[in-house]
C-alpha cells in the first residue's frame, strides 16, 4: 500500500493536470468567444453595408445631441417646373441648390402654330380674324449624337503656262490638315466622342457599338479600341509633360485600386493588377490628375513613379506608401482613422450607442474636420499656427485615450484603436505644414471616376489596352479638374497635335493652356 504522502503527491498531480486542461479550455473558450464576437461584428457591418446608409455621419454632436438633419431628397413633387433662364454666363460648376439653367448661345427652333386661312372667321360675326397677340411655350429638345461624313477635298493646281512652253509643270497642292490616325477615317470627334462616352460617362465599347448600329452604323468595338489605342500617341507627350510638372510641386497625393487584365505574361486573368494615382494638392494653380497602370501593388512603383518629388504625400495606411525616400514626408489619413471608428458604431443598435467608445473616438475626429472647415479661409501660415494652438491639443487628447482603452483586439472599435496607434506617426505629420490636408479624400474623390467606370466595362484585355485608359482618364480627370469639357479638350488635342510646327512645346497642349483655343 501507498503512503499517505505518496497518494497525496498522486492526488496533487491529477488535479494540477486538471486544473492545466481547465485552463486550456478556458483560454480556448475565450479565443473563441472573441472570434465569435468579431464574426457577428462583421455580419453586422457586411448588412449595413449592403442594407444601410454609407454615410458618415453622426446625428450626435459632442453633447450627444442632434447635429446633422436627415439627407434632402433629390426629387420633390411639390416643387414647380423650373423655368428655362437664359443667363448672361453659364458655369460649369453649379451650387447644390442652383435651379435649371441653360447656356445663352443654344439653337433655338421656332414651330409656329397658325389657325388655317379656311378657320379665320369670327364665329359671331363672320368677319376675318386678325393676330393679336402670341402664346409662347419652350420646351428643350435633346437630338441624340448622329454621324457625318467629312470628306476633305484638296485642290491641286498646275501652271498653263509652263504646260504649254515648260520643260518641268510645278505641282502645287492647297494645305490639308494632318488626319489623328493615318490612313483611318477616325476624326478628332469621332474619337474624342468615344473616348468621352467610355471614361467620363462609364460606356463600354460594346454598349456604344450596339447605339451606333440602332442608329444603322456599322462601327466595331474592335476598331474603336484601335483608336484609341493609336490616338494616345498624340497624349503621350502631353502625359510625360504634366508628370514632370507634377513633381515639381512640394504637396501631393496618391491613392490606388485593383484592375483586372485579362492577357497580361505571366499572370491568370482573375488576378489583380493596379491602377495608380497620383495628384496635385488643393492650393495649386494649375490641377494635374495622373493614373499609371502597373501589374502589382509594390512599392517600387510609387518609388520610381515620385522620383523628383520632394516634399509631402498624402496617403492612405498603406505601409509601401510609408517606404518611400526620406525627402518624402507621408501624411495620414483621418478621414481613414473616422471611417474605422463608424464601423464600430454601425454595429451598435442606434439606441445604444451614447457613450461608446466607438462614438466618442468618431466624435474626436469630427471635431478635427469642424476645426478644419473653419481654417478653410485662412493662408497656409495661419492654418499651421491655428492647428499648432486649436488641433494639436485635440490630436494628442485622442492618441492618449486611444492607448488607455481595454478592448478586445479583434473587435471593430479594437481595430479601430490600432489602427490609429499604427497611424500615429504619419497622422500627426498634418502639423507640420499649413497647407497640408486632414484627409486623403482628394486622392479618392479623383480615383472614384475610374472604380465606377470599372464597374461598367469590368476589365481591360490587354496592358496596352490598361496603359492607354491610364493616360486617357489622365488627361479626361486633368481638363475636368481645370474646368475644361473632356469631349472639347480632347477634340482640341487630336485636331491639333498632329498640325503643330515641328519644334512646338507640348506646354501649348496642356490644358490651362488649350482652353483659350477651345
Amino acid at each position: 500500500m501507498l503512503n499517505d504522502n505518496k497518494t497525496a503527491e498522486i492526488w496533487q498531480e491529477i488535479i494540477d493536470k486538471k486544473d492545466a486542461q481547465i485552463d486550456k479550455y478556458k483560454k480556448r473558450n475565450t479565443e473563441l468567444e472573441h472570434q465569435i464576437t468579431w464574426l457577428l461584428d462583421q455580419l453586422k457591418l457586411s448588412k449595413h453595408r449592403q442594407f444601410g446608409a454609407s454615410s458618415e455621419q453622426s446625428k450626435y454632436d459632442l453633447n450627444q445631441t442632434s447635429l446633422f438633419n436627415e439627407a434632402e431628397q433629390t426629387a420633390d413633387l411639390t416643387i414647380p417646373e423650373p423655368d428655362i433662364e437664359e443667363v448672361k454666363s453659364y458655369r460649369r460648376k453649379k451650387s447644390r441648390n442652383a435651379i435649371d439653367r441653360l447656356p445663352p448661345d443654344l439653337d433655338v427652333e421656332i414651330i409656329t402654330h397658325e389657325l388655317p386661312e379656311n378657320e379665320r372667321s369670327c364665329p359671331n360675326c363672320n368677319g376675318q380674324l386678325h393676330v393679336m397677340g402670341r402664346e409662347t411655350r419652350e420646351e428643350l429638345k435633346l437630338i441624340p449624337a448622329r454621324a457625318v461624313i467629312v470628306r476633305h477635298v484638296r485642290h491641286v493646281y498646275a501652271c498653263r503656262d509652263c504646260e504649254k512652253n515648260g520643260t518641268e509643270v510645278p505641282i502645287v497642292k492647297a494645305e490639308m490638315p494632318n488626319p489623328v490616325i493615318k490612313g483611318s477615317f477616325a476624326s478628332p470627334e469621332a474619337i474624342a466622342h468615344i473616348a468621352s462616352q467610355k471614361f467620363v460617362m462609364g460606356i463600354p465599347l460594346y454598349r456604344q457599338e450596339q447605339e451606333w448600329e440602332r442608329n444603322g452604323i456599322h462601327l466595331s468595338r474592335q476598331t474603336m479600341s484601335n483608336w484609341l489605342i493609336k490616338a494616345t500617341m498624340w497624349l503621350i507627350l502631353i502625359y510625360n509633360r504634366l508628370h514632370e510638372l507634377l513633381c515639381e510641386h512640394d504637396v501631393a497625393h496618391a491613392d490606388e485600386t485593383t484592375v483586372q487584365v485579362l492577357h497580361e505574361e505571366g499572370k491568370k486573368a482573375q488576378s489583380n493588377s493596379y491602377m495608380w494615382l497620383y495628384r496635385t494638392s488643393g492650393d495649386a494653380k494649375h490641377h494635374i490628375v495622373l493614373y499609371e497602370y502597373q501589374p502589382s501593388r509594390e512599392g517600387k512603383h510609387p518609388k520610381e513613379f515620385l522620383k523628383g518629388f520632394n516634399g509631402f504625400l498624402h496617403s492612405d495606411g498603406y505601409e509601401r506608401y510609408h517606404e518611400l525616400p526620406e525627402n518624402i514626408t507621408n501624411v495620414g489619413c483621418w478621414a481613414h482613422v473616422q471611417r474605422k471608428f463608424d464601423e464600430a458604431l454601425k454595429i451598435i443598435p442606434e439606441k445604444d450607442r451614447i457613450g461608446t467608445n466607438a462614438l466618442h473616438g468618431k466624435h474626436f475626429c469630427q471635431r478635427l474636420f469642424s476645426l478644419e472647415r473653419k481654417f478653410s479661409e485662412l493662408t497656409p501660415d495661419e492654418r499651421f499656427e491655428q492647428r499648432i494652438k486649436l488641433s494639436k491639443p485635440v490630436i494628442d487628447e485622442f492618441f492618449k485615450w486611444t492607448k488607455s482603452l481595454k478592448v478586445l483586439p479583434k473587435s471593430l472599435i479594437g481595430q479601430a484603436a490600432a489602427y490609429a496607434l499604427n497611424q500615429q506617426k504619419w497622422l500627426e505629420n498634418v502639423l507640420l505644414d499649413g497647407r497640408l490636408e486632414l484627409s486623403n479624400n482628394r486622392a479618392e474623390r479623383s480615383i472614384k471616376p475610374f472604380v465606377i467606370g470599372r464597374k461598367n466595362w469590368l476589365f481591360s484585355n490587354t496592358p496596352k489596352g490598361a496603359e492607354s485608359s491610364a493616360i486617357l482618364y489622365s488627361l479626361i480627370e486633368t481638363a475636368k479638374e481645370n474646368g475644361l469639357n473632356p469631349y472639347e479638350y480632347l477634340t482640341a488635342v487630336f485636331r491639333t497635335a498632329p498640325n503643330l510646327p515641328e519644334g512646338s512645346s507640348v506646354d501649348d497642349l496642356l490644358p490651362w493652356n488649350l482652353c483659350g483655343r477651345i
